[in-house]
């Protein structure tokens, strides 16, 4: 299984996909985690550091790709969960989609990218152009994620038409939607009314998963070192990691997903807007009552 994250930048992708990855590692899967964002930051909770590209390691070898061996390119991170970052152009210059296919080749080439249960792309931002679409192409699903602000939402919607174009001549489906950090869902669902789409999950407003980003380990790692530094007693993290267990297990069935068919730009601002006026009438409302 192939799977692609999306969502708005600075939404959490990276975060809950190594979470996602290892939740599927957890589930006895065999897993490859591809950071495709030329901050190659990815993959860090996972590793403890930021390992080297394979962009930079092809120019390190003259793009001679029979002198990259796997240990080059491949690391293994927490729970046993393997890492690749693809790098991307120097700024200004390249193309996003052109660095996701060396890597894609680079790994057929060592033989490696049909070894895993499940490869996890984990894409910069939201779809902008169809170089950053690329990782789509060799994806079963598609996972975006939001959260219940306009903003991310009027993402998810351009991902949406992302997902239905590619879905045209390939194999491509919506697996859903993954609320992260967020306290309410209430436009999640406004949304999801207009243009249906599964909600895979929705994580709450926890400080811990944004600390573990800056901590540079997984909701995984840290529920199992507070065990471990306090037998006996529940992991105030453990919890936590039960959200993206869900996720794994409910991936793990295969869904049926979705073509979606996004809303048109007018028609989501006007939904999006006229929400926001109808809350804050009824906030006055309210106010006035009072």
């Amino acid at each position: 299984m192939k799977l692609s994250v999306y969502g708005k930048g600075g939404i959490g992708k990276s975060t809950t996909s190594c979470n996602i990855s290892i939740a599927l590692a957890t589930r006895g899967k065999k897993v490859l985690q591809i950071g495709c964002d030329p901050k190659h930051d990815s993959t860090f909770t996972l590793t403890g550091f930021l390992i080297p590209t394979i962009i930079d390691t092809l120019q390190a070898k003259d793009y001679h790709y029979e002198d990259v061996w796997p240990e080059d390119v491949i690391y293994q991170g927490y729970g046993g969960v393997d890492c690749v970052e693809a790098g991307g152009p120097p700024a200004g210059a390249g193309c996003g989609g052109y660095v996701v296919g060396e890597t894609v080749k680079l790994l057929k080439e060592l033989n490696a990218f049909y070894e895993y249960d499940i490869i996890l792309f984990d894409v910069l931002g939201d779809v902008v152009c169809g170089g950053f679409a690329a990782p789509l192409n060799y994806s079963d699903y598609c996972i975006i994620v939001t959260d219940n602000g306009f903003d991310a939402l009027f993402a998810a919607n351009r991902i949406a038409a992302s997902v239905r174009e590619k879905a045209r001549t390939h194999p491509l489906r919506l697996a859903g939607l993954i609320g992260n950090r967020t306290a309410k869902r209430d436009l999640i669902d406004k949304y999801v009314e207009a243009c249906p789409m599964p909600v895979l999950e929705v994580l709450p407003l926890i400080e811990e998963i944004r600390v573990s980003r800056v901590k540079g380990k997984t909701l995984f790692e840290m529920a199992n070192n507070s065990q471990t530094n306090n037998p006996g007693s529940a992991s105030p993290y453990s919890f936590i990691c039960e959200y993206y267990l869900n996720i794994a297990d409910q991936l793990l069935t295969e869904p049926e997903g979705v073509i979606p068919r996004e809303l048109a730009d007018r028609e989501l601002f006007t939904l999006l807007s006229d929400f926001y006026l109808s809350k804050k009438l009824d906030f006055y409302i309210t106010i006035y009552a009072f």
